[in-house]
């Protein structure tokens, strides 16, 4: 019996063609849970950050070592120890004693005039700490985390007013190797208040003036700069305000007001006087009212005229500078009709220009945002301005780092 052959490959029936092969799709990076919220631009700022404070903590652990406050130490000083430096002391000691403890106070010889600090770095230090045991630890871990959240709005503000990505991580790479940029790391105010201004502009832009206000009243509790934001968020909504919609947010701008209001009342409840702050100012820190030409004059004189040790000598110098540069910012913002920054700048040169001489501006300088905003913009029309800030501002960055963290004054 014969067997017939099978069928061919194109003879079989029901036959199907081969299935094509599908493109292959690259699988996205998987992304820790709660960085999921952010985009890609906002994780690499973030990285960019953490290198940064990788560095910065490195320069304390070596200073610890290299400049022991007793040089014949054969164990190295904590980790922590080279940041408990000058205003450190007073938000801890407010923190876990309070602004008047013992019925001590401006009455009491040899008293330390604390009252000068806002209450809303200390409370906030007081939360942490209940569940962080180390006190210095718990200043660190609140700027890290507060600094995290600066830069990522700091970048965001950066690429909404230049249109551009690579503008918010020069921005925020300004910031970081900034000469004063070790404060953004301390037990300091600087980052907690930058997390919650940077914040609140953003909430601005977005005409959300009820997250704004409450952000910026949260702001007006860590620092008095807070009062300088709340007037350009004010003079933002006069400029953007136009119907009667929008009118209807305008009684939230009052609400930044609250923080300095009860401050004042709890200090007058104490002291019976209702400027304890600003006389603790005068008392600690010659902040008594000057005019600008006189505080200049005196700082000049501090800077130039062998007056000072010279390192005091030096941070003289550099307050000269800082304040220059905050004129020439301030020229910048008025020529690109940036009222709302302008004024923002314009209320913090004067509060820090119209005291004896000047103090902390190098410092107030990490606040000035629209200040990296406007380096950024710089450098990415003349690529020359990048490598030039990095090559001069990073050595300054290490030195200032290093002069505070062996405890002498720095910003």
């Amino acid at each position: 019996m014969s067997v017939s052959a099978p069928p061919r490959p194109s003879e079989t029936p029901r036959s199907r063609p081969a299935p094509a092969r599908r493109p292959s799709i690259p699988r996205p990076r998987r992304v820790l849970p709660a960085l999921s919220w952010l985009g890609q631009a906002d994780r690499e700022v973030l990285w960019l950050y953490l290198m940064t404070r990788v560095g910065i903590w490195a320069t304390a652990g070596a200073v610890g070592r290299l400049f022991p406050s007793d040089g014949e130490s054969r164990r190295p000083m904590s980790l922590l120890a080279p940041w408990q430096r000058w205003d450190w002391s007073f938000y801890f000691h407010i923190a876990k004693d309070g602004y008047f403890p013992d019925g001590s106070g401006p009455w009491t010889i040899g008293w330390d005039n604390r009252e000068a600090f806002l209450p809303g770095f200390p409370l906030a230090l007081r939360a942490v700490h209940t569940v962080v045991p180390s006190w210095a630890a718990s200043g660190a871990l609140i700027s890290f985390v507060a600094g995290g959240v600066a830069v990522v709005a700091l970048a965001r503000i950066a690429r909404g007013l230049l249109g551009d990505h690579e503008a918010g991580r020069r921005a925020v790479a300004f910031l970081l190797v900034s000469p004063c940029a070790v404060f953004l790391a301390a037990g300091y105010t600087e980052s907690l208040f930058l997390a919650l201004a940077l914040p609140a502009w953003l909430a601005a832009q977005r005409r959300s003036w009820a997250a704004a206000s409450v952000l910026a009243c949260l702001a007006c509790s860590v620092r008095v700069t807070g009062l300088f934001l709340a007037a350009a968020l004010a003079l933002h909504f006069l400029l953007t305000a136009r119907t009667r919609t929008a009118w209807r947010s305008a009684p939230w701008l009052f609400l930044p007001a609250l923080a300095p209001v009860l401050h004042s009342w709890y200090l007058h409840s104490w002291t019976g006087d209702w400027m304890a702050w600003k006389h603790s100012q005068e008392r600690g820190w010659y902040r008594e009212f000057h005019l600008p030409w006189e505080a200049w004059s005196h700082t000049w004189t501090a800077a130039f005229e062998h007056t000072q040790p010279t390192g005091y000598a030096l941070m003289s110098q550099a307050e000269l500078l800082a304040m220059v540069t905050g004129v020439v910012l301030l020229a910048v913002l008025v020529r690109g009709r940036r009222w709302p920054e302008a004024l923002y700048i314009a209320l913090t040169l004067w509060a820090l220009g119209t005291s004896y001489w000047y103090t902390s501006v190098p410092r107030s300088t990490l606040l000035w945002w629209p200040l990296w905003i406007a380096l950024a913009g710089w450098s990415m029309r003349r690529p020359w301005v990048r490598s030039a800030y990095l090559y001069v501002a990073g050595p300054l960055c290490t030195t200032v780092a290093i002069t505070f963290l062996t405890g002498r004054w720095a910003g």
